[in-house]
């Protein structure tokens, strides 16, 4: 098979005029201009070096892993908790030579975030080279929408977090330098392809990209089946791996936090909640300002077709893919972390004009831009800053460094936090203890099967004290596969499911009695609804041994089961689902 996209032979476009090849001095200053903002991100991102919950969510799962029990959260129960899946064998990979996980997390998003920057530096030194003689080959490019993004703190903040977001940031960077470079390769198609395999919405990044590669390359129809099939290969092995062995469509906390419904009015605060407190419209329409004085760069479309379509069409590509990651995710209400879920969106509406030439308009755009930078990055701040906000939004990185009394939270200890430091001594204690314990709402209570449960909303956290052979459950649901397809209530957003605890102690187990405060008829309901259908396909789909048999029932099984949802009053749910 052939590497490239558009296999034959084309004819050879005319090349550009310049006046002369610019000299070493020159192209070495322009390269180190153009990667100065990957350094700024860096040094900003280890200021505010830091490791979230969540992040230590994946720190958890690849334990397990390295341990040989597979990529679950918890031993005997396959559930994806990792939303990032990519992310999540990087760090196995990290992990496997005995680093520690935690650390690979935090600084492997640094070094990943740094290089995203870099990638979109020399991606804009090639989308603007050989425009002409004003600001040609050896023309000095401006900092525009790369300032936007280096005065921002939630960018500084999501540098590191241990979460995917680095991933995501070199990926975009990356996905758009091989657009813009080499359209016309099987790489690229790759390349472009795992979006959904950093995290699942950026398949809408692909999708787009992959539409703006086939305008530029035109390729025949093999060749457009070769880079399907180059771009698909690795998003569809995993897919089909993910629904034989977890028997769902999507990573469980996309059930959980129902990634397919609709509130727009919630989106909308979320977006105001980023966009207002850093003036952050005002940079962006002067860039939208300076585009429509100054019209398209001519270089836009060199050397890559020769049509208008081609010539527009990777430059349009991320304007377009940011713009729907930005209206998807105000459609399913924004998220609890301020700004995160905006960073890919904004990065992608931002890589065009990421480095800019130097003409009048551009000029006086990043002017006014750099003065907007300064103030942000100097006085502008969310108003809750180190706590969570009244919208249930919080300034994620400020709360842990609260909690743990610590600049730099790396392995949380909840310093600032009494309650965590109660239940991490508590876990402890049962684990010494070696008497087999669900500890329910902080109350030890002998459990039915061996080993110590913990059931605890900050899940991170509770993984991290809960050994690897015990159970840490949320009933959020994010690791919890009967919480996640329980009913919902219009609660915080990422926190709005609460599995009772009648279900908890109906599905684990107690060895003598029920804890104090549980209606007994609940819990029995609770035990009847469980045998039926489709709670048993449920437990089976996740607990059952693998086979072939499971596998395959997984696989055609998957769609219905990720549908499924039951009420969370345990009567009602045995009356609607046992009859």
């Amino acid at each position: 098979m052939t590497s490239t996209y558009s296999p034959g032979v084309r004819k050879a476009e005319p090349r550009p005029t310049v006046d002369a090849p610019p000299g070493p001095w020159r192209t070495r200053a322009r390269l180190g201009l153009a990667l100065l903002p990957a350094l700024v991100i860096a040094v900003a991102g280890f200021q505010r070096r830091w490791m979230s919950d969540d992040g230590h969510i994946y720190v958890r799962t690849v334990r397990q892993v390295l341990a040989g029990n597979g990529p679950v959260f918890n031993p005997g129960e396959r559930a994806e908790s990792s939303t990032g899946t990519l992310w999540q064998w990087l760090l196995v990979a990290a992990g496997a030579p005995g680093a520690d996980i935690a650390t690979a997390a935090m600084y492997g998003g640094l070094l990943l975030t740094a290089a995203g920057f870099a990638l979109a530096g020399l991606a804009a030194l090639r989308l603007h080279g050989g425009s002409g003689r004003a600001h040609g080959e050896g023309a000095f490019l401006l900092p525009c929408g790369a300032l936007v993004l280096l005065a921002l703190p939630p960018v500084w903040d999501f540098a590191t977090s241990g979460l995917e977001t680095g991933l995501a940031t070199c990926w975009i960077a990356g996905a758009w330098l091989a657009l813009v470079a080499r359209p016309r390769t099987l790489v690229t198609c790759a390349v472009l392809g795992l979006g959904p395999l950093v995290r699942p919405d950026l398949a809408l990044v692909s999708a787009v990209f992959l539409a703006a590669q086939w305008i530029v390359a035109r390729p025949s129809w093999r060749g457009a089946l070769a880079g399907a099939g180059a771009a698909g290969a690795l998003p569809l092995s995993y897919e089909i791996f993910r629904m034989g062995y977890y028997g769902h469509l999507m990573p469980l906390p996309g059930v959980t936090k129902e990634a397919s419904r609709s509130l727009w009015g919630r989106g909308a605060d979320y977006l105001w909640d980023f966009a207002g407190p850093y003036v952050l419209w005002l940079p962006l329409l002067m860039t939208v300002a300076a585009v429509l004085a100054s019209g398209p760069v001519r270089g836009w479309g060199r050397g890559r077709g020769t049509g208008a379509a081609s010539a527009i069409a990777p430059v349009a590509a991320p304007v377009l893919a940011g713009a729907l990651c930005w209206l998807y995710v105000i459609k399913v209400g924004g998220d609890f972390m301020h700004g995160r879920m905006f960073l890919p969106g904004l990065l992608l509406m931002l890589l065009p004009v990421f480095l800019v030439p130097v003409t009048r308009a551009w000029t006086i755009v990043a002017a006014g831009v750099a003065v907007w930078a300064v103030a942000c990055a100097a006085v502008l701040r969310v108003p809750y800053e180190g706590r969570i906000g009244p919208a249930g939004v919080a300034d994620e990185r400020g709360v842990y460094v609260q909690q743990n009394a610590a600049p730099h939270p790396l392995h949380h200890d909840f310093a600032g936090q009494p309650g965590n430091r109660a239940y991490a001594a508590l876990v402890r204690k049962r684990v010494r203890a070696g008497a087999p314990t669900l500890l329910l709402a902080h109350t030890p209570v002998p459990a039915a099967r061996p080993g110590v449960t913990g059931i605890y909303n900050t899940l991170g956290f509770s993984g991290s004290v809960i050994p690897l052979s015990g159970a840490a459950l949320d009933p959020i649901g994010l690791a919890y596969p009967l919480a996640a397809h329980s009913e919902g209530f219009n609660g915080r957003v990422g926190h709005d499911k609460r599995l009772p605890d009648e279900w908890i102690v109906a599905e684990r187990g107690v060895a003598d009695g029920l804890p104090r405060g549980l209606d007994p008829a609940r819990v029995d309901a609770a035990r009847r609804a469980l045998r039926c259908e489709p709670f048993a396909e449920l437990r089976a789909a996740t607990r059952a041994p693998m086979t072939a048999g499971r596998f395959w029932r997984n696989l055609t099984g998957a769609v219905e089961l990720t549908a499924f949802r039951f009420p969370n009053d345990p009567v009602r749910a045995e009356r609607e689902l046992c009859g």
